[in-house]
């Protein structure tokens, strides 16, 4: 079209569409009656949604089209989609900037009240200490690292007596220790190849006596079979000094834990509905273990691991529960972050945030990573940018709170139940040993007149056949073809300096392919855009980017780029961490790298190039000129690189994640620290057996004694508890335990060593039903009840009842309905803060409580410090949806514990949901489960790692009750920790119509779907109408024979 009268036709057509139209004007219809238009078409389509994936593509064709007519009529169009692209962006702009904003205050407003509550204020020294320990995060102070032979085996000698047994886990992705497919998948990558060498190189570190890493077992005909395998064992790279360590089962390994879809290969997206099965799995596979290891070198006691560590977000989320379950530290490195990865998706424009989550399932991975912050004793980071501007953007992690903490700790000055994960700077490490750098030049390349029969690697040729003088210095770029990478800045930068172009060849190894058209559309649109440049500027016979290359020829193409006196580059806008720039330092090439990110890391240490500004391409230039140039610049970058490369090594990687493991608190379960031996199967009775009757015969009583069940300000201390155990153990050393008068049943329970009765059950039947009212609760239990008549009255079936109540609402409830307390043989109460069994001595109260429970889900419980810091959330929410001074939310005493601070609920609807609370706790470091449940109009406030279905993880680690004969009956809804209780080995009945509106709204405000947690359509759940026969639905889980 001549001039610009196109557009006016745009603007003309902007202000007669207006607001966006609906689906009764679609464009079509006004090409039907003949007043279609571009323009009108275009604003109309973007108005209502947009796809630029293919917008380089599309502009491609439009230049190419012929007709001059239908080549302006797809410019505009184009045109109109930058504009709408850019419209986009400005939106998104606006909205990020008021989300930072309320975030800013938000993180304030926690950091000022958690200072507040912590009242003791920092003294001069509490100061300095601060001061000094925020120099343990800077750049300027690092740990010691080992910088020779000598203090290495000083270190190796002070490590040998240790015998530790390490968890490691990474669930998604193609696991093998050899020839693994790395690029097979977006799951199959660099993750892989770390966890794989860090077992193999914790295996052959002094003191580590057992590495198991834990990953999917896969069984698919789309994979190879030894993705099948159950185990397999990592072969030392260099075994020489590992006789006096070796054992039986010493070593590192591969364990593959069958979960999720049989027979079937799927991505990680799909991997978070089966966690729970993967957790139950994982946990068998530790106890057996564990038991094994304390068989060969824990004179008969359980070796524990000394630490579970999560790799991503899904074995983060699945390390937490096992870290509860079996009360052992966790560790956690996130490899790539939910948060930055939605910041960066949403900045694009191209999805919103629904068909984001819809496609990663990024909020449920987010809550995975909350979790993991919430549990970890330690988070390792390769970069401190990973720290500064990823980590810092989640609710569980504040830099600022985060020093304030470590300070008052290391003063020794409470921090009033607030914690914080430590973050901890370790660069991945890598295999140097069989690492030979060339001294040659290219003059050598022609051949070898001593060694005439050892040939160049191929892929020298297929790189070499691109330049017309082969002899010139190579820089060298390896990346795939994504605009983050940022390649053609690098090629702009190359072909507009023309001494380089005459002094260097520049050769770009951009992932392989077959057509550029079977490339996605950001790859091919980069591939294609680096094809421009390359003849833009007439780079024929300077430039390489090969079509194929395997992951084993890496080696090969460092060398040659060595070989030529070349330099490595990595020019991209940002990069997390910068593997290759290790690497590419390990066989004597300078670098010149992103000054974003990681890189700057690595400069500090190895001092062997120089860091640019990425979007600056005359500093790109001018930085790769001044080292292929300056040969003595050049031949000192390759020397220090050389020099310093060893602290990049697997040995100092391994030795500084060792020496923090070691520095962690000891955790395991604690009745392993007792005479107990875990041996429960004995008949006999042995002072073991007794010792177990008479902790666990510690109890409150409801018919008097105490007087008190468990109130917040008369409860007996832990202190009190673990004083009453010693003296009742003293006295029945002594043969004066006169409070003990068993009857004839309680004495012959004990003999046969099955206290409590739970363990000699066949099966367990789980009662978790949340209903409305206490009338159909009991309704149901007792329908239940009755459908295993049978089964319970021979003593095969034992029952347990979860709820939310505490222990003096179930007496109460039991009674209403006119149930007896023996009819269960466990209570998981407070929604799983409180563990109690049936007591088989009636003058001693009805039940027992499990003091060993609370010493196993107390760890971060925030005691005092949280309980004010809900009584201020209280009035707060009192203050803003109240009406003529109502107490909407109210804490209620008399139901609370020490491990459960329960509110009241007035009006469920006027209190913010879970997942703001969670979020406000969090901002305050602050570590709990939020839990609401009685259709709203309750509030408990328990241990981060208490939960009713971690309860049920307790009994088996405890008791070892088999998780695969427990069923748990529920309704189709319940309370917000409704979703732990669908997953895992145990089997589930969803009890159709069991459930309300107030409880679905309780769901509703998740910010994740619930089938992103749970899949219905396992074989381990079961639906059955309300009416039905309990005992088809158990028959169909063939927990009963026909």
């Amino acid at each position: 079209m001549a001039g610009n009268d196109w557009v006016n036709s745009y603007l003309e057509a902007i202000l007669d569409v207006g607001q966006p139209l609906d689906d009764a004007r679609p464009s079509l219809l006004l090409r039907e009656r003949g007043r279609f238009t571009p323009s009108r078409y275009f604003v109309e389509e973007v108005v209502t949604g947009y796809d630029e994936t293919d917008l380089h593509k599309s502009w491609t064709k439009a230049v190419a089209t012929r007709s001059t007519q239908e080549r302006n009529t797809r410019l505009e169009n184009m045109c109109w989609r930058i504009w709408n692209l850019a419209r986009q962006k400005k939106q998104h702009e606006e909205k990020e900037a008021q989300r930072l904003a309320k975030r800013r205050l938000e993180r304030e407003r926690g950091r000022r009240e958690a200072t507040d509550d912590m009242s003791e204020e920092f003294s001069e020294g509490e100061k300095g200490d601060m001061v000094s320990d925020v120099s343990t995060h800077g750049t300027k102070s690092r740990l010691a690292r080992i910088n020779s032979n000598e203090s290495m085996e000083i270190w190796a000698n002070q490590q040998k007596g240790n015998k530790l047994y390490l968890v490691l886990i990474s669930l998604h992705g193609l696991i093998r220790g050899e020839n693994m497919e790395l690029g097979r998948d977006s799951d199959t990558g660099g993750q892989v190849k770390y966890v794989v060498e860090l077992a193999r190189a914790l295996g052959s570190m002094p003191g580590v006596y057992r590495v198991d890493l834990l990953t999917r077992q896969v069984s698919s005909p789309d994979v190879d079979y030894s993705y099948g395998e159950p185990t397999e064992m990592l072969t030392p790279r260099d075994s020489d000094d590992l006789s006096d360590e070796m054992g039986e089962s010493s070593g590192a390994y591969i364990v593959r834990i069958p979960f999720g879809p049989k027979d079937k290969y799927i991505p990680k997206e799909l991997l978070w509905p089966h966690i729970a099965e993967f957790v139950d799995g994982a946990m068998n596979h530790i106890m057996q273990m564990s038991s094994v290891l304390g068989e060969q070198v824990g004179g008969g006691k359980p070796i524990w691991p000394s630490a579970i560590h999560g790799h991503y977000a899904d074995a983060g989320d699945a390390a937490a529960l096992l870290s509860g379950a079996l009360n052992v530290p966790m560790i956690l490195t996130g490899h790539s972050l939910g948060r930055d990865k939605l910041e960066q998706l949403l900045k694009q424009g191209r999805l919103s945030k629904e068909e984001i989550n819809s496609t990663y399932k990024i909020m449920r991975r987010i809550e995975g990573e909350e979790l993991s912050l919430d549990v970890s004793e330690m988070v390792i980071t390769s970069t401190r940018q990973e720290i500064d501007e990823q980590w810092r953007l989640y609710d569980g992690f504040d830099p600022i709170l985060e020093r304030k903490l470590r300070a008052r700790i290391k003063r020794n000055v409470s921090c009033y139940g607030r914690f914080m994960p430590r973050m901890v700077k370790i660069p991945p490490g890598m295999e140097f040993n069989h690492i030979i750098p060339h001294d040659g030049d290219m003059e050598d390349a022609d051949g070898n007149e001593e060694h005439p029969t050892s040939r160049d690697p191929p892929i020298w040729a297929e790189i070499m056949r691109f330049f017309s003088n082969s002899r010139k210095p190579m820089i060298l770029a390896l990346a795939r073809p994504d605009p983050k990478k940022n390649i053609t800045t690098l090629v702009k930068a190359f072909g507009e300096c023309r001494p380089l172009r005459e002094l260097a060849n520049l050769a770009l190894i951009m992932g392989n392919r077959d057509g550029i058209d079977e490339m996605s559309s950001t790859s091919s649109s980069v591939l294609l855009s680096v094809l421009k440049l390359v003849d833009k500027y007439d780079l024929y016979g300077q430039v390489a980017y090969p079509k194929h290359h395997k992951q084993s020829d890496v080696p090969d193409i460092y060398r040659l780029a060595a070989k030529s006196k070349g330099v490595f580059i990595n020019p991209a806008f940002i990069e997390p961490f910068g593997l290759t720039l290790i690497e590419a330092a390990a066989y004597g090439l300078p670098m010149v790298a992103t000054k974003n990110g990681g890189p700057v890391d690595i400069h500090r240490i190895l001092d062997n190039g120089l860091l640019v500004d990425p979007h600056d391409q005359q500093s790109l230039s001018e930085a790769l000129l001044k080292l292929v140039a300056d040969k003595h610049l050049w031949a000192k970058c390759r020397q220090n690189g050389l020099k310093n490369i060893h602290q990049f090594s697997w040995p100092e990687h391994c030795k500084t994640y060792l020496s923090r493991i070691t520095s962690f608190k000891p955790r395991h379960p604690q009745w392993q620290s007792d005479d107990d031996d875990g041996d429960y199967s004995e008949p006999d009775e042995s002072p073991g057996d007794s010792f177990r009757d008479i902790s666990l015969n510690l109890r409150f009583s409801f018919d008097g004694g105490s007087g008190n069940d468990g109130s917040m300000n008369q409860e007996v201390s832990s202190m009190d508890r673990k004083s009453k155990i010693e003296a009742a153990v003293l006295n029945w050393s002594k043969g004066k335990d006169s409070s003990r008068k068993m009857g004839s049943m309680e004495r012959s329970e004990v003999n046969s060593g099955k206290f409590p009765a739970v363990r000699r059950r066949k099966f367990i039947v789980v009662i978790a039903l949340d209903f409305d009212g206490e009338r159909d609760t009991l309704a149901a239990t007792r329908r239940i009840l009755e459908a295993v008549e049978k089964e319970r009255a021979d003593g095969s079936v034992g029952f347990i009842l979860s709820t939310s109540l505490k222990i003096s609402e179930i007496t109460s409830f039991l009674a209403s309905g006119g149930l007896n307390p023996n009819d269960f043989d466990a209570f998981v109460c407070n929604s799983g803060s409180d563990l109690y069994y049936t007591s088989l001595n009636s003058e001693d109260g009805p039940f027992v409580v499990d003091f060993y429970y609370h010493s196993h889900v107390e760890y971060r419980w925030g005691g005092e410090g949280l309980r004010k810091t809900l009584i201020r959330w209280a009035s707060s929410v009192n203050e803003k949806r109240a009406e003529n001074d109502e107490q909407i939310v109210t804490l209620a005493e008399h139901l609370s514990t020490d491990y459960c601070y329960t509110f009241a609920v007035k009006k469920p609807a006027a209190v913010p949901p879970v997942r703001e609370l969670r979020k406000l706790l969090r901002i305050q470091a602050l570590r709990c489960h939020v839990v609401y449940s009685q259709n709203g109009t309750r509030i408990n406030v328990i241990p981060v790692l208490a939960s009713r279905v971690q309860a049920l993880r307790y009994l088996f680690v405890r008791w070892g009750i088999d998780l695969a004969k427990m069923v748990v009956f529920v309704g189709e809804s319940g309370d917000t920790d409704y979703e732990g209780l669908l997953g895992g080995l145990h089997k589930s009945v969803v009890l159709e119509g069991v459930s309300c509106s107030a409880s679905n709204a309780l769901h509703t405000n998740r910010s994740y779907p619930l089938t992103d947690v749970i899949s219905l359509e396992s074989n381990n759940v079961v639906h059955a109408p309300l009416d039905s026969d309990v005992r088809d639905a158990l028959k169909k889980l063939e927990l009963l024979e026909d």
